[in-house]
């Protein structure tokens, strides 16, 4: 049955997804005591729904404008799901903005492939990214996707080359002005969250670490799936598919080495495997076991949603 709605683009599911997040932040709000601060608890609640829902359906974009899946909102729907396994992504502002930040760069890079305006593209991708960087420290790795993208697209040009540094000094400038008007705050910040860590011991219960076990299994079917794959789509989509390929393995990275890390983090990950998982799922030719593995993937993703409350 879900698999009957998802499995075509229409209005009615982007309701749904709209009603679920919506349901989902403000259950996990309420029962976590997040909302004891009154009116500011409830403006930072307000910015942090409103960055998951617009990560949300920039997947969606992203997914449907470069043609990743054919016309259904499977990857949108599994994002949404992903969220679910770890709701503390509801609470942890700089890795909902980051990630933001992070999709606008993706987005830029994917469309790359027009090869319409590069030079623009570029600089875009590594703007977003280095802004990113500014919210969630470890998120500025993303920056090699640009330099893959430009192996991919156009090397040959040196000035492309030139421009993720550009980018860079751009955000400088505009990060050490702002700086500089708030005493040095935000460079204090920073350099807390610039420290290397692997320290894995966070985990504060069973649930987290079944959901971070499930969650794992199902990203390596996803990812093998994408690669065993990958040379039987398109050729002009391909490139695209390498794309989404190394920005889930940059979203590991980022988790992996992220400071204070906790299960939040793995949102970095969660649109390429999203895509890669939409993927999948279209790509199953038994209907029982399509139907089957989306309600399972659901059921779990509530599930985890459950014991968080």
């Amino acid at each position: 049955m879900i698999t009957n709605i998802f499995e075509k683009t229409r209005p009615l599911n982007y309701l749904l997804l709209t009603i679920v997040l919506t349901v989902s932040f403000c259950l996990y709000f309420f029962f976590n005591g997040l909302l004891e601060n009154g009116w500011t608890s409830i403006g930072f609640g307000l910015l942090y729904f409103f960055m998951a829902i617009s990560s949300l359906f920039l997947v969606n974009f992203i997914t449907l404008k470069n043609t990743l899946t054919k016309n259904n909102n499977f990857s949108v729907l599994l994002f949404l799901v992903f969220l679910l396994f770890f709701p503390k992504s509801f609470q942890n502002g700089e890795v909902l903005i980051s990630n933001f930040f992070l999709l606008l760069a993706l987005r830029r890079l994917i469309s790359l492939k027009s090869l319409k305006e590069p030079k623009e593209k570029l600089f875009d991708a590594s703007f977003w990214i280095f802004v990113a960087a500014l919210f969630h420290f470890w998120s500025i790795i993303y920056i090699l996707l640009v330099f893959i993208s430009i192996i991919l697209h156009v090397s040959r040009d040196y000035k492309n080359w030139v421009i993720p540094f550009i980018a860079l000094f751009s955000v400088s400038v505009l990060f050490f002005a702002l700086n500089l008007m708030l005493g040095f705050s935000l460079s204090n910040h920073l350099l807390e969250q610039s420290y290397l860590s692997l320290d894995f011991t966070y985990f504060e219960n069973t649930y987290q670490n079944l959901a971070m076990a499930l969650f794992a299994s199902i990203a390596l079917l996803f990812f093998v799936n994408m690669i065993l794959t990958i040379s039987s789509k398109a050729l002009n989509l391909q490139s695209s598919y390498k794309k989404v390929l190394f920005s889930f393995i940059l979203g590991v990275a980022i988790y992996v080495l992220s400071a204070d890390k906790d299960n939040s983090c793995l949102i970095f990950s969660f649109a390429p495997l999203a895509i890669m998982g939409g993927n999948f799922i279209e790509g199953l030719q038994n209907k029982v076991v399509k139907e089957v593995i989306l309600d399972l993937i659901i059921v779990l993703g509530v599930f985890f949603f459950a014991m968080s409350l």
